[in-house]
Protein backbone atom coordinates (compact mmCIF):
# COMPACT_ATOMS: atom_id res chain seq x y z
CA UNK A 1 0.00 0.00 0.00
CA UNK A 2 1.49 3.33 -1.11
CA UNK A 3 0.85 6.19 1.30
CA UNK A 4 0.40 9.69 -0.07
CA UNK A 5 0.60 12.57 2.38
CA UNK A 6 -1.64 15.39 1.08
CA UNK A 7 -2.24 18.82 2.58
CA UNK A 8 -4.64 21.66 1.96
CA UNK A 9 -5.47 23.91 4.92
CA UNK A 10 -8.00 26.39 3.47
CA UNK A 11 -10.41 27.64 2.32
CA UNK A 12 -13.44 25.53 3.21
CA UNK A 13 -14.75 25.28 -0.35
CA UNK A 14 -11.30 24.49 -1.77
CA UNK A 15 -10.78 21.70 0.76
CA UNK A 16 -14.26 20.33 -0.03
CA UNK A 17 -13.32 20.17 -3.71
CA UNK A 18 -10.51 17.71 -2.95
CA UNK A 19 -12.94 15.10 -1.59
CA UNK A 20 -14.59 13.95 -4.87
CA UNK A 21 -11.16 13.87 -6.49
CA UNK A 22 -9.84 11.64 -3.70
CA UNK A 23 -12.85 9.34 -4.02
CA UNK A 24 -12.42 8.76 -7.75
CA UNK A 25 -8.62 8.60 -7.59
CA UNK A 26 -8.74 5.92 -4.88
CA UNK A 27 -11.40 3.91 -6.70
CA UNK A 28 -9.10 3.81 -9.73
CA UNK A 29 -5.96 3.20 -7.64
CA UNK A 30 -7.06 0.97 -4.74
CA UNK A 31 -3.49 0.11 -3.80
CA UNK A 32 -2.97 3.67 -2.52
CA UNK A 33 -3.92 5.46 0.67
CA UNK A 34 -4.21 9.22 1.26
CA UNK A 35 -3.35 10.91 4.53
CA UNK A 36 -5.23 14.22 4.32
CA UNK A 37 -3.89 16.93 6.60
CA UNK A 38 -6.17 19.92 7.12
CA UNK A 39 -8.03 21.89 9.77
CA UNK A 40 -9.79 19.78 12.41
CA UNK A 41 -13.27 21.06 11.60
CA UNK A 42 -13.09 19.75 8.01
CA UNK A 43 -12.99 16.08 9.04
CA UNK A 44 -16.59 15.26 8.06
CA UNK A 45 -15.84 16.05 4.41
CA UNK A 46 -13.80 12.84 4.19
CA UNK A 47 -15.55 10.51 6.62
CA UNK A 48 -17.11 8.19 4.05
CA UNK A 49 -14.19 7.94 1.58
CA UNK A 50 -12.41 4.58 1.87
CA UNK A 51 -8.61 4.70 2.11
CA UNK A 52 -8.54 8.30 3.34
CA UNK A 53 -7.10 8.90 6.78
CA UNK A 54 -7.88 12.42 7.96
CA UNK A 55 -5.38 14.18 10.20
CA UNK A 56 -6.93 17.27 11.71
CA UNK A 57 -4.63 19.92 13.11
CA UNK A 58 -4.78 23.36 14.69
CA UNK A 59 -2.42 25.59 12.72
CA UNK A 60 -1.88 27.78 15.80
CA UNK A 61 0.06 24.85 17.25
CA UNK A 62 2.60 25.00 14.39
CA UNK A 63 3.55 28.63 13.91
CA UNK A 64 6.70 29.75 12.12
CA UNK A 65 9.55 27.71 10.70
CA UNK A 66 10.13 25.72 13.89
CA UNK A 67 6.44 24.91 14.18
CA UNK A 68 6.26 23.65 10.61
CA UNK A 69 9.37 21.56 11.14
CA UNK A 70 7.67 20.06 14.18
CA UNK A 71 4.55 19.31 12.11
CA UNK A 72 6.58 17.72 9.31
CA UNK A 73 8.42 15.47 11.74
CA UNK A 74 5.22 14.45 13.53
CA UNK A 75 3.54 13.49 10.25
CA UNK A 76 6.53 11.44 9.11
CA UNK A 77 6.77 9.64 12.44
CA UNK A 78 3.05 8.87 12.57
CA UNK A 79 2.34 7.94 8.94
CA UNK A 80 5.63 7.10 7.16
CA UNK A 81 4.44 8.48 3.79
CA UNK A 82 5.92 7.42 0.46
CA UNK A 83 4.93 10.54 -1.53
CA UNK A 84 3.78 14.06 -0.74
CA UNK A 85 1.00 16.04 -2.50
CA UNK A 86 0.90 19.79 -1.90
CA UNK A 87 -2.64 20.79 -2.93
CA UNK A 88 -2.34 24.33 -1.60
CA UNK A 89 0.99 25.89 -2.68
CA UNK A 90 1.17 28.81 -0.25
CA UNK A 91 4.15 29.92 1.85
CA UNK A 92 3.32 27.50 4.67
CA UNK A 93 3.11 24.48 2.38
CA UNK A 94 6.17 25.56 0.37
CA UNK A 95 8.15 25.36 3.62
CA UNK A 96 6.74 21.89 4.32
CA UNK A 97 7.70 20.86 0.78
CA UNK A 98 11.27 21.94 1.35
CA UNK A 99 11.49 20.06 4.64
CA UNK A 100 10.17 16.87 3.06
CA UNK A 101 12.49 17.11 0.08
CA UNK A 102 15.35 17.50 2.52
CA UNK A 103 14.30 14.19 4.06
CA UNK A 104 14.39 12.47 0.67
CA UNK A 105 10.66 12.41 -0.09
CA UNK A 106 9.31 13.20 -3.56
CA UNK A 107 6.96 16.18 -3.43
CA UNK A 108 4.37 17.05 -6.08
CA UNK A 109 2.43 20.31 -5.99
CA UNK A 110 -0.61 21.86 -7.63
CA UNK A 111 -0.25 24.27 -10.52
CA UNK A 112 -2.82 26.94 -9.68
CA UNK A 113 -2.50 28.68 -13.04
CA UNK A 114 -1.91 32.08 -11.45
CA UNK A 115 -0.83 33.83 -14.65
CA UNK A 116 -3.83 32.44 -16.55
CA UNK A 117 -6.16 33.67 -13.83
CA UNK A 118 -4.55 37.11 -13.78
CA UNK A 119 -5.18 37.39 -17.51
CA UNK A 120 -8.73 36.07 -17.14
CA UNK A 121 -9.58 38.73 -14.54
CA UNK A 122 -8.01 41.62 -16.46
CA UNK A 123 -10.99 43.87 -17.23
CA UNK A 124 -9.34 44.90 -20.51
CA UNK A 125 -9.07 41.30 -21.70
CA UNK A 126 -12.04 40.67 -24.00
CA UNK A 127 -10.98 37.13 -24.92
CA UNK A 128 -12.18 35.25 -21.85
CA UNK A 129 -11.80 31.47 -22.06
CA UNK A 130 -12.51 28.49 -19.82
CA UNK A 131 -9.48 27.56 -17.71
CA UNK A 132 -8.73 24.11 -16.36
CA UNK A 133 -11.11 23.11 -13.56
CA UNK A 134 -9.66 23.15 -10.08
CA UNK A 135 -10.59 19.51 -9.52
CA UNK A 136 -8.53 18.62 -12.60
CA UNK A 137 -5.63 20.60 -11.16
CA UNK A 138 -5.88 18.47 -8.03
CA UNK A 139 -6.00 15.32 -10.15
CA UNK A 140 -2.93 16.50 -12.09
CA UNK A 141 -0.87 16.25 -8.89
CA UNK A 142 -1.58 12.52 -8.73
CA UNK A 143 -1.06 12.14 -12.46
CA UNK A 144 2.41 13.63 -12.09
CA UNK A 145 3.13 10.88 -9.56
CA UNK A 146 2.43 8.40 -12.36
CA UNK A 147 -1.11 7.38 -11.43
CA UNK A 148 -3.97 7.22 -13.95
CA UNK A 149 -6.91 9.44 -12.97
CA UNK A 150 -10.04 10.03 -15.04
CA UNK A 151 -12.59 12.23 -13.32
CA UNK A 152 -16.23 11.56 -14.16
CA UNK A 153 -17.48 15.11 -13.44
CA UNK A 154 -20.81 13.55 -12.48
CA UNK A 155 -22.87 13.91 -9.33
CA UNK A 156 -23.51 10.84 -7.22
CA UNK A 157 -26.94 11.37 -5.62
CA UNK A 158 -27.48 9.58 -2.31
CA UNK A 159 -30.23 6.94 -2.17
CA UNK A 160 -32.34 8.87 0.31
CA UNK A 161 -35.75 10.49 0.27
CA UNK A 162 -35.40 14.06 -0.95
CA UNK A 163 -37.50 17.08 -0.06
CA UNK A 164 -37.19 20.84 0.04
CA UNK A 165 -34.85 23.41 -1.43
CA UNK A 166 -31.69 24.61 0.26
CA UNK A 167 -30.72 28.27 -0.01
CA UNK A 168 -27.32 29.62 1.04
CA UNK A 169 -27.49 33.38 0.33
CA UNK A 170 -24.16 34.40 1.86
CA UNK A 171 -20.55 34.37 0.68
CA UNK A 172 -17.27 35.49 2.20
CA UNK A 173 -16.91 38.49 -0.11
CA UNK A 174 -19.41 41.02 -1.48
CA UNK A 175 -18.42 40.34 -5.08
CA UNK A 176 -19.85 36.82 -4.81
CA UNK A 177 -23.11 37.63 -3.06
CA UNK A 178 -26.52 38.48 -4.42
CA UNK A 179 -27.83 41.64 -2.68
CA UNK A 180 -29.78 40.53 0.38
CA UNK A 181 -33.00 42.20 -0.73
CA UNK A 182 -32.89 40.08 -3.90
CA UNK A 183 -32.19 36.90 -1.89
CA UNK A 184 -35.09 37.73 0.41
CA UNK A 185 -37.42 38.14 -2.57
CA UNK A 186 -36.19 34.89 -4.10
CA UNK A 187 -36.86 33.02 -0.85
CA UNK A 188 -40.36 34.54 -0.69
CA UNK A 189 -41.15 33.40 -4.26
CA UNK A 190 -39.80 29.88 -3.78
CA UNK A 191 -41.51 29.36 -0.43
CA UNK A 192 -44.89 29.73 -2.11
CA UNK A 193 -44.42 26.25 -3.64
CA UNK A 194 -41.58 24.60 -1.71
CA UNK A 195 -40.15 24.32 1.77
CA UNK A 196 -36.98 26.43 1.76
CA UNK A 197 -34.15 25.66 4.19
CA UNK A 198 -31.64 28.43 4.88
CA UNK A 199 -27.95 27.59 5.32
CA UNK A 200 -25.34 29.94 6.75
CA UNK A 201 -22.83 30.43 9.51
CA UNK A 202 -21.65 33.06 11.94
CA UNK A 203 -23.68 35.25 14.28
CA UNK A 204 -24.84 37.93 11.83
CA UNK A 205 -25.83 35.43 9.13
CA UNK A 206 -27.72 33.33 11.66
CA UNK A 207 -29.60 36.36 12.97
CA UNK A 208 -30.55 37.46 9.45
CA UNK A 209 -31.78 34.02 8.43
CA UNK A 210 -33.78 33.57 11.63
CA UNK A 211 -35.46 36.90 10.90
CA UNK A 212 -36.31 35.70 7.38
CA UNK A 213 -37.73 32.49 8.83
CA UNK A 214 -40.11 34.52 11.01
CA UNK A 215 -41.20 36.73 8.12
CA UNK A 216 -41.50 34.22 5.26
CA UNK A 217 -43.93 31.31 5.73
CA UNK A 218 -42.62 28.00 4.40
CA UNK A 219 -38.98 28.65 5.33
CA UNK A 220 -36.75 27.23 8.05
CA UNK A 221 -33.31 28.42 9.09
CA UNK A 222 -30.73 25.72 9.82
CA UNK A 223 -27.94 28.26 10.34
CA UNK A 224 -25.98 27.61 13.51
CA UNK A 225 -28.06 24.55 14.39
CA UNK A 226 -26.17 21.70 12.73
CA UNK A 227 -22.76 20.12 12.96
CA UNK A 228 -20.93 19.72 9.64
CA UNK A 229 -21.88 16.03 9.57
CA UNK A 230 -25.55 16.90 10.12
CA UNK A 231 -25.40 19.67 7.53
CA UNK A 232 -23.96 17.33 4.90
CA UNK A 233 -26.68 14.79 5.64
CA UNK A 234 -29.39 17.45 5.26
CA UNK A 235 -27.89 18.67 1.98
CA UNK A 236 -27.92 15.09 0.66
CA UNK A 237 -31.69 15.04 1.30
CA UNK A 238 -32.49 18.24 -0.59
CA UNK A 239 -34.15 18.21 -3.98
CA UNK A 240 -31.97 21.18 -4.94
CA UNK A 241 -29.48 23.65 -3.47
CA UNK A 242 -29.21 27.32 -4.40
CA UNK A 243 -25.86 28.82 -3.53
CA UNK A 244 -23.56 31.67 -4.34
CA UNK A 245 -20.09 30.78 -5.68
CA UNK A 246 -19.21 29.57 -2.20
CA UNK A 247 -18.62 26.50 -0.05
CA UNK A 248 -22.26 25.35 -0.06
CA UNK A 249 -22.04 24.71 -3.79
CA UNK A 250 -19.14 22.34 -3.15
CA UNK A 251 -20.90 20.67 -0.24
CA UNK A 252 -23.85 20.02 -2.56
CA UNK A 253 -21.47 18.45 -5.08
CA UNK A 254 -19.94 16.27 -2.40
CA UNK A 255 -23.39 14.99 -1.41
CA UNK A 256 -24.61 14.49 -4.99
CA UNK A 257 -27.17 17.30 -4.87
CA UNK A 258 -27.85 19.49 -7.87
CA UNK A 259 -26.99 23.15 -7.28
CA UNK A 260 -28.10 26.33 -8.99
CA UNK A 261 -25.15 28.67 -8.47
CA UNK A 262 -25.14 32.46 -8.58
CA UNK A 263 -22.01 34.31 -9.77
CA UNK A 264 -21.08 38.00 -9.68
CA UNK A 265 -17.48 39.21 -9.96
CA UNK A 266 -16.34 35.61 -10.30
CA UNK A 267 -16.99 33.22 -13.18
CA UNK A 268 -16.96 29.45 -13.76
CA UNK A 269 -14.19 30.12 -16.31
CA UNK A 270 -11.74 30.34 -13.39
CA UNK A 271 -12.38 26.64 -12.73
CA UNK A 272 -14.35 26.69 -9.48
CA UNK A 273 -17.74 25.34 -10.60
CA UNK A 274 -18.78 22.56 -8.23
CA UNK A 275 -17.78 19.01 -9.16
CA UNK A 276 -20.46 17.51 -11.38
CA UNK A 277 -22.59 20.66 -11.46
CA UNK A 278 -24.04 21.70 -14.81
CA UNK A 279 -23.17 24.89 -16.64
CA UNK A 280 -26.87 25.27 -17.46
CA UNK A 281 -27.49 25.74 -13.74
CA UNK A 282 -25.15 28.75 -13.54
CA UNK A 283 -26.87 32.12 -13.11
CA UNK A 284 -24.87 35.20 -14.05
CA UNK A 285 -24.94 38.36 -16.18
CA UNK A 286 -23.34 37.12 -19.38
CA UNK A 287 -22.92 40.33 -21.37
CA UNK A 288 -20.59 42.23 -19.01
CA UNK A 289 -17.17 42.29 -20.65
CA UNK A 290 -15.50 43.19 -17.33
CA UNK A 291 -16.44 39.79 -15.87
CA UNK A 292 -14.73 38.07 -14.25
CA UNK A 293 -12.72 40.80 -12.56
CA UNK A 294 -11.80 38.69 -9.56
CA UNK A 295 -11.02 35.05 -8.77
CA UNK A 296 -12.28 35.32 -5.20
CA UNK A 297 -14.89 38.12 -5.38
CA UNK A 298 -12.83 40.32 -3.07
CA UNK A 299 -12.26 43.39 -5.28
CA UNK A 300 -14.05 46.71 -5.46
CA UNK A 301 -16.30 47.07 -8.49
CA UNK A 302 -14.36 48.49 -11.46
CA UNK A 303 -17.52 50.17 -12.80
CA UNK A 304 -18.72 51.30 -9.40
CA UNK A 305 -22.28 49.99 -9.86
CA UNK A 306 -21.92 46.26 -9.11
CA UNK A 307 -23.85 45.52 -12.29
CA UNK A 308 -22.79 41.86 -12.19
CA UNK A 309 -25.00 41.42 -9.12
CA UNK A 310 -27.49 44.27 -9.27
CA UNK A 311 -28.64 43.26 -12.76
CA UNK A 312 -29.24 39.62 -11.85
CA UNK A 313 -32.89 38.71 -12.20
CA UNK A 314 -34.49 37.01 -9.22
CA UNK A 315 -37.24 35.79 -11.55
CA UNK A 316 -34.62 34.13 -13.75
CA UNK A 317 -33.31 32.16 -10.79
CA UNK A 318 -36.85 31.23 -9.71
CA UNK A 319 -37.65 29.98 -13.21
CA UNK A 320 -34.64 27.66 -13.14
CA UNK A 321 -35.92 26.20 -9.88
CA UNK A 322 -39.61 25.97 -10.67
Amino acid sequence: MTRILAYRFSAFGDVAMTAPVFREFLEQNPETEIIMVSRKNFKSLFDDIPNVIFKGIDLDDYKGLFGLRKLANELIEEFRPDLVANLHDVIRTKILDRIYRGKGLKVFKINKGKEEKELLTDVWNLNKVQLKKTVERYADVFREMGYPVELSHRLRPRAVEKSGIGFAPFAQHRGKMLPLEKSYELARILAQQHTVYFFGGGKSETETLEKWEREIPGTQSLAGKLSLTEELDRISRLELMISMDSANMHLASLMGTRCISVWGQTHPYAGFLGFGQREEDVVHVKDLTCRPCSVFGDKECYRGDWACLEELSVQKIAEKVL
